[in-house]
Order: structure tokens, then C-alpha cells, then sequence
């Protein structure tokens, strides 16, 4: 088990790095952010002083090793945008963005552990037939269109809820039932598929054989048996909504990392993009890593054969 995390470990540093890496160069391929930073009509001295200030004027492979130096300090440099350093800009989106996406997940967690356990305990039956055609629904609806259709309902019809911004926890309600229709769909989903190849399975015909409750076999025999691939799918529904709910910060003016990396991008404020997308990549990482624990507590198996 334990070679088995550190060899996950080592694959997640490698990937940071990949990814760091490919955001750099592509970054760089956006254009002069000294031409967005100086007043229209600013002479060529002068944005070539600017991009000596910022390093910008050094061969690239010189602007990527200190990019890597200041990395493994925690410097990310000087945002152009905000004149402050990129990593606290970034980290101050991130309670934003966080407050969001595992408000979303526990929406898809509970809504869609309910769903798929009644599906799969209903096979057959109107009840597997309504939640099938509601997950259908919900992971093929666009996010975007979904934002705005609760937008129009709830806020300007019914002025229930605001339209957008944060402003306390009222303004969650809408952005996060958008991201967690999509992920109560995927949850419901691979549950119900889960408990019916459990159901199949000599233990459980076994446990029932033996005369146990129908609560504590379908508890400890059916429903435990079937949490590792939900626990594989929560881990990277956690890592896309925190990196990628980009079109519903937006949709809402969620002040998010996400959409923050993207304005970041229109003004080529590389250090920010740079910084963003190394916390994201990060987060990702860590969240899968304890998925990877979590194996070897629902599975004896995996802590004794790694």
C-alpha cells in the first residue's frame, strides 16, 4: 500500500510540473501584456524598459527557470493587473471558489446517493425509470442554459434569490444547484450501476441466506461494496469544480478562481495565470491522493495487496 501511494505521489508531482509547465508556454503565446500595461501610444523605449522590469525581454528558457526558482520559494512574481504578489491574489479567490464547489458536491453527494440506491432497490419499476431519465437530463443539460434559466425563475420572476455576486450564502444557492444538478446525475448514475453488479455477488446472496436485516446487508454488503468508484468519481468531480467552473462564475460574476484565470488571460497577466492554475493542479492532486486512502479503508484488500 504504501509503495503504491508514493508511487501516486511521484505521478502527481510529475503531472504539476506538466501542466505548470505547458500553462508557461502557452501563456507566453498570448501576446505582450506591456502593450495592455502602458497608455495607448507609448513609444518602443519605454515597453522595452517595462518588459526589462518584468523579466519579459529574456530568452525563454531564462524566464522558465525563474519561474521554476520562484515556484519552489512560493513566488509567483508580481501580478501586472493588481501590483501585488500572484499568489495572494489567487488565494484569495480560492474561499470563493471552494465555498462553491463542495457546495455543489454535497448537493450531487447526498441528492445522488438517494437517487441511485432507490434506483437500484426499485429495478424494474417507475421509480428507476423517473431517476434514469432525470440524470439523463441533468448531465446533458448545459450548464450555462441551466444558470440562466434559474436566474430567470427564481430571481427575476420570483425575486426569491439573487441574480449573482456574492453576497453571503444566499448567493450560493443558484451557482451551486447549477454545478450540482450535473454532479447528482453522474453520482446517481454510477451508484445504481454499482449496487446492481453487488447485488449479483455470491456475499450478498450469502448475508441475506444467513437471514441479516435487509438494512445491514444493504449497508454493509451492497452499499459499502459500491463506494469505490463513487469515491473515484467524487475525487475528480472535486478537482473539475474547482478548476472548472468557469462558465457558472461567469454566468453568476462568482468571484472564483476560475473566472479570475480567465480574466487574468484576456489582460496576459501571466503570474496569475501561472499561480492559478498551480493551486488548481495542486488541489487536484491532494483531493485524489486521499482518494487513494480511502481506498484501503473501504477495501482490506487494497491495504493488504496495495
Amino acid at each position: 500500500m504504501a509503495r503504491f501511494l508514493i508511487g501516486r505521489l511521484v505521478d502527481g508531482l510529475v503531472a504539476i510540473l506538466g501542466v505548470v509547465t505547458i500553462v508557461f508556454v502557452v501563456s507566453r503565446l498570448l501576446g505582450d501584456p506591456t502593450v495592455l500595461l502602458l497608455p495607448v501610444g507609448a513609444t518602443e523605449a519605454q515597453l522595452q524598459e517595462l518588459r526589462a522590469a518584468l523579466g519579459l525581454d529574456q530568452p525563454i528558457w531564462v524566464q522558465y527557470l525563474d519561474f521554476l526558482g520562484g515556484v519552489l520559494r512560493g513566488d509567483f512574481g508580481q501580478s501586472f493587473q493588481f501590483m501585488r504578489p500572484a499568489l495572494t491574489v489567487v488565494l484569495e479567490r480560492m474561499p470563493a471558489t471552494m465555498a462553491l464547489a463542495f457546495s455543489a458536491l454535497a448537493i450531487g453527494l447526498v441528492v445522488g446517493a438517494v437517487a441511485g440506491s432507490l434506483a437500484a432497490l426499485y429495478r424494474g419499476t417507475v421509480v428507476e425509470g423517473v431517476v434514469m431519465v432525470l440524470a439523463l437530463l441533468g448531465q446533458a443539460t448545459p450548464v450555462f442554459w441551466l444558470g440562466l434559466l434559474l436566474i430567470l425563475l427564481f430571481a427575476v420572476e420570483l425575486g426569491l434569490l439573487p441574480t449573482g455576486g456574492y453576497d453571503g450564502p444566499v448567493s450560493l444557492i443558484l451557482p451551486a444547484l447549477t454545478l450540482g444538478t450535473f454532479t447528482t446525475a453522474s453520482i446517481a448514475r454510477l451508484l445504481r450501476s454499482g449496487m446492481l453488479d453487488v447485488m449479483r455477488d455470491d456475499h450478498v446472496r450469502t448475508a441475506r441466506a444467513k437471514g441479516l436485516m435487509p438494512g445491514t446487508v444493504f449497508l454493509w454488503h451492497i452499499a459499502r461494496n459500491s463506494l469505490i468508484p463513487v469515491v473515484t468519481m467524487t475525487g475528480i468531480l472535486a478537482g473539475e469544480l474547482l478548476g472548472g467552473s468557469v462558465v457558472t462564475e461567469t454566468v453568476f460574476s462568482w468571484p472564483g478562481v476560475g473566472r479570475l484565470i480567465v480574466q487574468a488571460m484576456e489582460q496576459k497577466d501571466f503570474p496569475v495565470v501561472q499561480a492559478g492554475v498551480m493551486v488548481i493542479a495542486t488541489t487536484f492532486v491532494l483531493i485524489n491522493f486521499v482518494v487513494d486512502l480511502l481506498y484501503g479503508v473501504l477495501d482490506p484488500r487494497i491495504r493488504r495487496h496495495g
